[in-house]
């Protein structure tokens, strides 16, 4: 539950933090702390976990008594006449008021202590629901800043490739004007700048669209993403086994317990609908005071009044003996919803081992793969140089540096994918298991930070 407050509350909160946020660049704890202000798919959720709380006062409502005042005022006119020798004729105005006060409290009625365990699983279901939903938002934060950080060094490595490759061209038409290299190499050269030029319009059209996508949660354009210093060394999951990662996650992934409070739900629903055969008791009790008065014209005038009061105090017990079969087939609609809860449980816990394995994998396998992959950076720059020398001593052709050179920029951009999906994957292992909170944003922030 404290959660769930925090979830309500935190926004509160971070308003003022956001409104007073200077020009410096969004980094990832700020842009969270405005998505968790104006992300419209969190903002439902909180309002449907907010209207379902009402469902626990409205089933208490079944179990406390009623009570009700009707009050009613009319006046009838009455006209008559006999054609007799001589006329009769007869007229009456008569008048009543009269209010009744009824009051009913509920002794026997199954269904509706049913209702009440049935709505406390709601409330609790709500509490999962706004939780998960909270948790969402932080993968969908965290993917949509790594993608336009990973867009954004696309562009850097694509400007810094450009350049390369520009002054390899300058070079290479230099040598062919002097006469120590030949068209092919300015032809290589010139080939290699148009398709970076082209890759460069397809990076930028990417942030683009990045940047769009992180607007859609936020409600506006990021001024400027910080950028990332990766000098924090990955460290693998722990435990660093597999299986107590999905028990976890099979016990307290909160789709999981969604999926258990809708089977524990429809399960009650059934008992609910067989007490529709049980009989119901209650006490029941009113007061009624009716006032009349009038007055006829007749060959005789007359004048008449009356007070009437009756008060009633009892047991009414309903035994429902037959129904048309209605109750029956409720039942039967009852079964067939808890088998179909029964398997969306099952699917969540086979989701939520899948999310589990596969975050895992990507987080042990993301921390040798970045191992590798710095390791194969400087590799592929030792080998650039060694291919640019080859060059010169007349060993190497042009294009072994251009194809070198697009080997040491790739590896560079490898690098830095493995490393955002290092992070979102640990991000989606917490998920799994249900950890995910706010103090991770806080710690990945650090992390990128530096």
């Amino acid at each position: 539950m404290n959660k769930t407050l925090r979830a309500l509350l935190l926004p509160l909160a971070f308003a003022c933090a956001c409104c007073s946020r200077g020009a410096a660049a969004d980094d990832l704890l700020q842009i969270y702390r405005e998505a968790l202000v104006n992300d419209p798919t969190l903002a439902a959720a909180r309002s449907t976990y907010v209207a379902t709380q009402e469902a626990l006062p409205q089933a208490k409502a079944g179990l406390l008594p009623t009570l009700s005042l009707l009050g009613t005022a009319n006046e009838q006119n009455f006209n008559e006449t006999l054609h007799t020798d001589p006329h009769t004729y007869f007229n009456q105005r008569f008048g009543q008021a009269g209010y009744t006060v009824s009051a009913s409290q509920p002794i026997y009625r199954r269904q509706n202590w049913i209702l009440l365990d049935q709505a406390k699983e709601q409330v609790g279901q709500s509490e999962y629901v706004l939780a998960s939903a909270q948790q969402d938002l932080i993968v969908r934060v965290v993917q949509a800043y790594l993608d336009i950080l990973l867009a954004q060094f696309a562009i850097e490595l694509t400007e810094n490739q450009k350049a390369a490759v520009s002054e390899n061209l300058a070079q290479a038409q230099r040598n062919f004007e002097v006469g120590t290299a030949t068209i092919t190499d300015t032809n290589d050269a010139q080939a290699r700048f148009d398709q970076i030029v082209a890759q460069e319009i397809s990076v930028r059209n990417d942030l683009e669209t990045k940047i769009a996508a992180m607007r859609a949660i936020i409600g506006r354009t990021p001024k400027d993403v910080a950028r990332v210093d990766r000098n924090f060394q990955p460290e693998l999951p722990s435990p660093a086994a597999l299986d107590p990662w999905i028990d976890r996650a099979i016990r307290d992934n909160y789709q999981v317990r969604i999926a258990q409070a809708g089977f524990e739900i429809a399960s009650l629903e059934i008992d609910r609908q067989r007490a529709g055969h049980a009989p119901t008791l209650d006490l029941v009790a009113s007061y009624n005071q009716n006032l009349a008065g009038g007055g006829a014209s007749t060959n005789l005038a007359a004048n008449f009044s009356s007070d009437t009061r009756v008060g009633l105090i009892g047991l009414q017990l309903n035994v429902p003996l037959y129904t048309g079969g209605l109750v029956n087939s409720r039942v039967r609609q009852a079964i067939a919803n808890q088998d179909a809860a029964r398997q969306n449980l099952e699917a969540a816990r086979r989701s939520a081992q899948l999310l589990a394995q596969t975050a895992f994998a990507g987080v042990t396998n993301g921390v040798a793969q970045l191992k590798a992959l710095a390791q194969a950076v400087k590799s592929a720059q030792v080998s650039y140089e060694s291919t640019r020398l080859g060059l010169e001593v007349g060993v190497r052709t042009n294009l072994d540096v251009l194809n070198q050179q697009q080997q040491v920029y790739q590896t560079r951009f490898n690098l830095a994918q493995a490393y955002y999906a290092y992070v979102i994957n640990a991000m989606k292992l917490r998920q799994a298991v249900g950890t995910l909170s706010d103090q991770d944003v806080e710690r990945a922030n650090r992390d990128l930070r530096g």
